[in-house]
């Protein structure tokens, strides 16, 4: 189940101002439209216009301003004969007999909501999205947030790590829903019902066109589907917009001002940048040589190998206002005696008894091939075992925390007699412990690349800034080129410059491409940071862009420290944190509430936070843009004289 947390008023109030902004909201009341029959069609108003509904393919189109537009194309399986449509109140229901589906459809807050109910396990493809000759540009949030032409030679190639690729709607995506720009409007979808759902982009006729399937099963709880369709703007974050507003109006949105309340610590996450330390940076005198250079917010996080922070460097972080914790993982065990880290070692039997385990009685093996995944219900019989690991862990006085894997999405079905579970049941186990290291522990809690379901019970991640593509795995494994797992004190992994192959820097690097989908949905609710292996000095080519982009979006860059990267680094580190830290300081708690781009070739972009408390224009260009060189990014906060410009090659 998501998690409903109240939001507060009047903060929340405000920002749903902005979140709605471009949608007409009919609102779930007693005025809800009537669902009208026109022959094989079921009409349904919605926000801007009226959607129909065809009940013999379950194709959907909507008319609005005198122009129709298809939201999906007939169902990508067959469907068979039609049972008799019915409308009671607000909502018509139809079936498919020969399929075991019931369909209803209903107007919900200016959108289309149809809900597909499956008697039996099987699965549908639908909606079939991109198909109206219209569409020019594909919105998907991988990672931050990409907005792709329909045409786009690349895009549509074989390079891409995207096309064909199945994305579950609760992993390979940050957030269930994409979009579409169509003419002078756009569409947004949302899969409430994202576990067991997922969408794949083709390329078809040299178009992209993204089909969303659903899995039914009804021991793994996902014999409802639910879509949302929303008539949006033409702006290439308006299916976030839509996006960010349901959240809100469903009550799973929280802010960070909220967060803040609740613990203070959390506010020393604006204007902080984010830093690994390895070897001597993790001594009380690198954390003196950091505030010496300038560095006046930092979060330091450290590996869960043999050498953690000593209570002493932890005191000093602490004492120089940063944040500092260990980095550490519940979804991995391994025998204890050959355990190649000890946040893979568990005490008694939970190797190998707490695994994972398929419908055939094999253990789920753990990310690279290393032990098992170990279950959450499993630990969740014993909650001590983590409890005591997270007391041991923090026993140096750490006031922060990085729980790996847990936000990230990759749930699992265990089929152990000992501890059965389902997905649904897994992220509900995550979400108790994310909960109670954040609210009963009050530490200052992050994890890996976040869902929008994990979102509030974070303070912050380190991976949902970047749109990975599945190549640079491949690339990882590569360790002559990525770098090797030695020195102990400064793994090559981490340090080793690389300079990635062009299909890669298209695909995850290229702003021509990225739109900030998460920030426009989440920016106001926890800090959105680039993964650890993708440290600013690990890609010496995309250090301009990802720094542009870093202000932009009002995130912080990421890095990987020893005494030497210190040493080289920190007075340019320093000149970059100095021009974040006030930006980030009034903006962190405030929406990201416009984006767009300046320039035809979207190389010139400008963000808006609150009610223009902040504005950043970012020139990913060679050329001038009315005084904005290239490579250089201007913000203006509210009350300045001028913009402070920050030119990061310079």
């Amino acid at each position: 189940m998501r998690l409903r947390i109240p939001h507060r008023t009047p903060a929340v109030l405000a920002i749903l101002g902005v979140a709605a902004a471009g949608l007409t909201a009919c609102g779930k009341d007693a005025t809800a439209p009537t669902p009208t029959i026109d022959g094989n069609y079921v009409a349904i108003p919605m926000g801007g216009g009226t959607a129909r509904v065809d009940t013999k393919t379950l194709g959907v189109t909507a008319n609005a301003d005198g122009k129709s537009y298809e939201l999906s194309a007939p169902a990508g399986d067959a469907l068979g004969a039609t049972g008799p449509v019915r409308v009671t109140g607000a909502t018509a229901t139809w079936s498919y007999p020969d399929r075991a589906l019931t369909v209803s459809a209903t107007a919900e807050d200016g959108r289309l909501r149809v809900t597909v109910h499956s008697d039996r396990d099987g699965s549908l493809r639908w909606p079939v999205t991109g198909t109206d000759a219209a569409s020019s540009a594909l919105q998907l949030p991988r990672g931050e947030g990409l907005s792709l032409p329909v045409r786009d030679p690349f895009w549509n190639g074989p390079d891409t790590g995207l096309i064909g690729e199945s994305l579950p709607l609760s992993s390979a995506l940050t957030m269930p829903f994409w979009g579409y720009r169509v003419g002078d409007r756009g569409v947004g979808y949302i899969v409430p019902t994202d576990i067991g759902s997922s969408v794949t982009v083709n390329s078809e006729g040299g178009r992209l066109i993204a089909d969303a399937t659903h899995d039914f099963a009804a021991r793994a709880g996902t014999s409802d589907y639910t879509v949302d369709f929303a008539l949006t703007d033409a702006s290439p974050v308006a299916a976030a917009k839509d996006y960010r507003a349901w959240l809100i109006r469903h009550g799973e949105f929280r802010s960070l001002h909220d967060k803040i309340d609740q613990n203070p610590e959390i506010a020393r996450l604006l204007g902080a940048f984010h830093a690994y330390l390895w070897g001597e940076a993790r001594t009380p005198e690198a954390i003196a040589q950091m505030k010496t250079l300038g560095l006046s917010k930092m979060w330091l996080g450290y590996d869960s190998g043999n050498d953690p922070m000593s209570e002493a460097a932890v005191t000093a972080a602490k004492n120089a206002g940063y944040l500092a914790g260990p980095y550490d993982s519940w979804a991995n065990a391994q025998d204890p005696a050959t355990a190649d880290n000890p946040s893979s070692r568990w005490l008694g039997t939970v190797w190998p008894d707490g695994c994972v385990h398929d419908a055939k009685g094999t253990p789920e093996t753990g990310f690279g091939n290393r032990g098992c995944y170990l279950s959450s219900q499993a630990l969740n019989q014993d909650p001590a075992l983590y409890r005591d690991r997270y007391a041991a862990m923090t026993a140096n006085g750490a006031n922060s925390y990085f729980l790996d894997v847990d936000a990230a999405g990759e749930f699992f079905d265990d089929a152990t007699p000992a501890h059965p579970m389902t997905q649904r049941q897994d992220r509900d186990n995550r979400l108790a412990r994310m909960r109670w290291l954040s609210e009963d522990r009050k530490t200052v809690l992050g994890s890996e690349a976040a869902g929008s379901w994990a979102a509030p019970v974070l303070a912050f991640d380190h991976g949902a800034q970047n749109p990975i593509s599945d190549r640079l795995w491949t690339l990882q494994r590569d360790r002559q080129a990525w770098g090797a797992w030695y020195p102990d004190t400064a793994p090559k992994v981490f340090f080793q410059p690389v300079d990635l192959p062009a299909d890669l820097i298209t695909a995850m690097f290229d702003p021509v491409y990225r739109v900030p989908l998460y920030e426009t949905v989440l920016h106001d609710s926890l800090v959105n940071v680039d993964r650890w292996e993708l440290s600013y000095y690990k890609l010496p080519q995309q250090e301009t862009m990802r720094a542009l982009t870093a202000m932009l979006n009002n995130t912080p860059l990421n890095f990987v420290l020893d005494g030497k990267t210190l040493q080289e680094h920190g007075p340019e580190m320093a000149r970059l944190q100095q021009f974040f830290a006030p930006l980030h300081e009034r903006a962190a708690t405030l929406p990201m509430s416009d984006f767009r781009w300046l320039s035809d070739d979207h190389l010139v972009q400008r963000s808006v936070f609150g009610d223009g408390e902040l504005t950043v224009t970012a020139n990913f260009g060679t050329a001038d843009y009315h005084g904005l060189p290239g490579g250089c990014v201007d913000a203006q906060l509210k009350g300045d004289a001028s913009p402070r410009r920050l030119c990061p090659a310079q």
